[in-house]
């Protein structure tokens, strides 16, 4: 009987063990809930069974300030709303037609790519030879220059689009190499045409390459060969010349033995 009683004893303190140990395990795995008042920032929260504390308010430091991009105006800032399109402008009746009318052919209303095309038409009466030129360097320059602006406008807004700007520096590689061709031949259009579209033309930077060993080495057996060839060359035509002079000698004397 005394034994019963013991086995019985020993078995609930055993159960009490086991009930504590997994309160605690469970109490670890709520530790960011606790409710501890030393693990608040602010005031103290009274603890209520079954209630979970509020949890620690996060500190939000201020991130670095975001620079402000500066407003790029755009080339066709200067065209008037008022303003007809490039198709409707030559026509006599679109000029007294009514104002909704108007409102409608008019710049107001119009896409971006009928803006475009209408600066494309004003760059390029500025620079054009006459009337009727539409292939001339000049003139090549001015569209080259509207479309350039209208990517720089573009990058602008987004700066990540890499097929854009790479064809707007495709479009500027082409532009300096007019520009380039233009100021050897004819330097009062290059001086026009630049006063008039505003484009600065800077000079390309000058060749430099590092002097090293082998780059000298290679460089004076370069020349050396160079000088070697023109000796060769220096001695065939003095070769020719002699020989030219010798059929001519032998002409002049047989011509003299005929007469």
């Amino acid at each position: 009987m005394f034994t019963n009683i013991a086995l019985r004893t020993v078995l609930k303190s055993s159960v009490g063990v086991l009930r504590e140990s997994g309160a605690l395990s469970y109490a670890r795995s709520l530790k960011p809930w606790t409710c501890s008042s030393a693990s608040l920032a602010g005031p103290t929260v009274s603890c209520v069974a079954g209630s979970f504390a509020v949890p620690p308010p996060m500190r939000h430091y201020a991130g670095a300030a975001k620079k402000r991009r500066t407003a790029f105006e755009s080339q066709l800032s200067d065209l008037p709303p008022t303003l007809l399109k490039m198709d409707y402008a030559v026509v006599p009746l679109a000029q007294t037609t009514d104002d909704v009318v108007k409102r409608l052919l008019s710049l107001e209303l119009a896409s971006h790519s009928e803006k475009l095309q209408l600066k494309k038409e004003q760059l390029v009466a500025k620079v054009q030879r006459d009337e009727n030129d539409r292939s001339s360097v000049e003139v090549r320059v001015a569209l080259l220059t509207a479309r350039i602006r209208n990517y720089q406008e573009h990058l602008q807004k987004h700066h990540k689009d890499k097929a854009n700007k790479r064809r707007m520096l495709m479009a500027i590689d082409r532009r300096k190499k007019l520009l380039k061709n233009l100021r050897l031949v004819n330097y009062d259009s290059f001086e026009k045409v630049c006063e008039q579209l505003g484009i600065t033309y800077t000079f390309p930077p000058e060749y430099y390459r590092r002097a090293t060993r082998r780059w000298l080495a290679k460089k004076a057996l370069c020349i050396k060969v160079f000088k070697e060839v023109q000796k060769q060359k220096a001695e065939e035509r003095l070769q020719k010349k002699q020989s030219l002079a010798s059929t001519g000698t032998e002409a002049a004397k047989m011509t003299d033995s005929q007469t």
